[in-house]
């Protein structure tokens, strides 16, 4: 109740200078400063959630001469927004969104986060018209200039070299995010913004490599682009005349670093745009792009003298992670790709990465099992895509070759970890059996599971 009644005090001096012009503007910033401190609490926030308290917050962020004052007055805004959704709605009532669009037109990087912060939350209020913004107000054109100065800043620099200020990826990521809602939101934005998908690209391709791979702000500007790109009309964007594999080269670098380098349950959502961009990439390439793409993620001979998935490499790793529990929607995205690479083919498919990985996503969508893989064709089938023409096990997709020599699985047990990835994968397997309805079969690993046999590995 004191720290309320404190932010009331607070906000009603600051609400009376708008009248007497007698506070001095590094008075104003401290005022502003302490109201700050309180707002990042719900419980003390009233006052600054209510319409009075957004009005005055209103006047000094968008309307103060003092550059460090309406800086300290957005960050009273936008935590408002953010904690309480009902102080969105008042800040749009009073008439204060377009003046926000219009700002974005010559805002430097800290003005650019704070701006298109606020404008992303109101992306989530229906009632808001940012078509209107867009056509009245110059939002989209405001957009794409500060893409495109994001995009001159990272052109200069090489993919090692460390990004100039923490500022300028938070101010990036806060624009891509706005970009992304908004045409998710209203689709008919799409083409207002089209022109910062050039600029998203070049930013992509020259952005310095970070550790983990996919975080801020390269997963906001992988979604940016996600709605961005149509294809058809994107040929000379997405596959530049004079380096047109920089753009596949860049997102087969973060795929490869990401599966390294997340924790698996992490990619579930950071790496469901990466995989989706390639998916469209992949549609709409030439044959030369086409090879490039199958040859970098489906299994190579080479690791054909092991069982299909248990090479270090990238093919390996989608493998395990295509039948991963942990994975629900980033699996099946994974083998919709693995399917799409292989013609859509279920022969060629089986024969890509072996009836083990590939029989699940054929039931769970009903198609038939090659005869390939049922034995008829003696026991052994050809790789695909592959000049290779040596037998492999169908169900493995190892060399019969290798597997006579014990060239992998020598009869070595397995580890305990090799073991919980394979009960893993089973479960996978069975649950997919039974979603197509056409057996009903208890999954023994869950029962194993259910019943207390099974024990976590740490």
């Amino acid at each position: 109740m004191a720290n309320i009644l404190e932010v009331d005090r607070l906000l009603k001096q600051l609400d009376n200078n708008i009248r007497s012009a007698r506070l001095s503007f590094e008075e104003q910033e401290k005022l502003l400063g302490q109201v700050k401190v309180y707002g990042r609490d719900v419980k003390s926030a009233t006052p600054i959630v209510a319409k009075e308290g957004i009005a005055t917050l209103s006047h000094y962020g968008l309307q103060s001469e003092s550059q460090p004052v309406s800086r300290e007055a957005m960050r009273c805004l936008a935590n408002a927004m953010l904690l309480n959704e009902p102080s969105r709605q008042i800040f749009i009532d009073l008439g204060h969104a377009p003046t926000l669009a219009e700002r974005l037109k010559d805002a430097d990087l800290d003005d650019e986060f704070l701006l298109c912060r606020i404008l992303f939350l109101l992306t989530y209020n229906r009632s808001l018209e940012f078509d209107m913004l867009v056509q009245r107000h110059g939002l989209a054109d405001h957009i794409i200039a500060r893409m495109a100065d994001h995009r001159s800043r990272y052109a200069k620099r090489t993919t090692s070299d460390p990004a100039a200020s923490p500022m300028e990826a938070m101010a990036m990521a806060e624009t891509s995010k706005l970009i992304f809602n908004m045409v998710y939101y209203d689709p008919d934005l799409v083409d207002h913004l089209k022109p910062t998908a050039e600029h998203v690209v070049s930013i992509l391709t020259n952005y310095p490599t970070l550790s983990p791979p996919l975080q801020s702000p390269v997963t906001y500007l992988l979604n940016a682009l996600l709605n961005l790109i149509s294809m058809e009309d994107e040929q000379d964007l997405l596959f530049p005349p004079g380096a047109p594999t920089s753009l596949i080269d860049r997102l087969l670098l973060l795929l490869n670093n990401a599966v390294r380098e997340h924790p698996e349950p992490d990619l579930d959502l950071t790496a469901a745009s990466l995989i989706t961009i390639l998916r469209k990439l992949c549609k709409f390439a030439d044959k030369d792009m086409q090879l490039k793409i199958r040859t970098a993620l489906l299994p190579s001979d080479s690791e054909r003298d092991l069982p299909l998935g248990k090479a270090d490499t990238l093919p390996a790793r989608l493998l395990q992670l295509s039948v991963s529990p942990h994975l629900p929607t980033l699996r099946d995205n994974i083998s919709n790709f693995l399917f799409e690479l292989s013609d859509n083919d279920p022969e060629t498919f089986v024969q890509n990465i072996g009836y083990g990985y590939a029989s699940g996503f054929l039931m769970s969508h009903g198609m038939p099992v090659p005869q390939s893989a049922t034995g008829n064709n003696g026991g052994a089938m050809q790789p695909g895509h592959s000049t290779e023409t040596e037998p492999v096990n169908p169900i493995t997709g190892q060399k019969l070759s290798a597997e006579q020599r014990g060239g992998a699985d020598d009869g070595a047990e397995m580890t305990e970890e090799e073991k919980e990835r394979e009960a893993e994968r089973l479960f996978v397997l069975f649950e997919r059996l039974r979603a197509t309805g056409v057996v009903d079969v208890e999954n023994p690993v869950k029962r194993a599971r259910d019943e207390g046999r099974f024990e976590e590995i740490e």
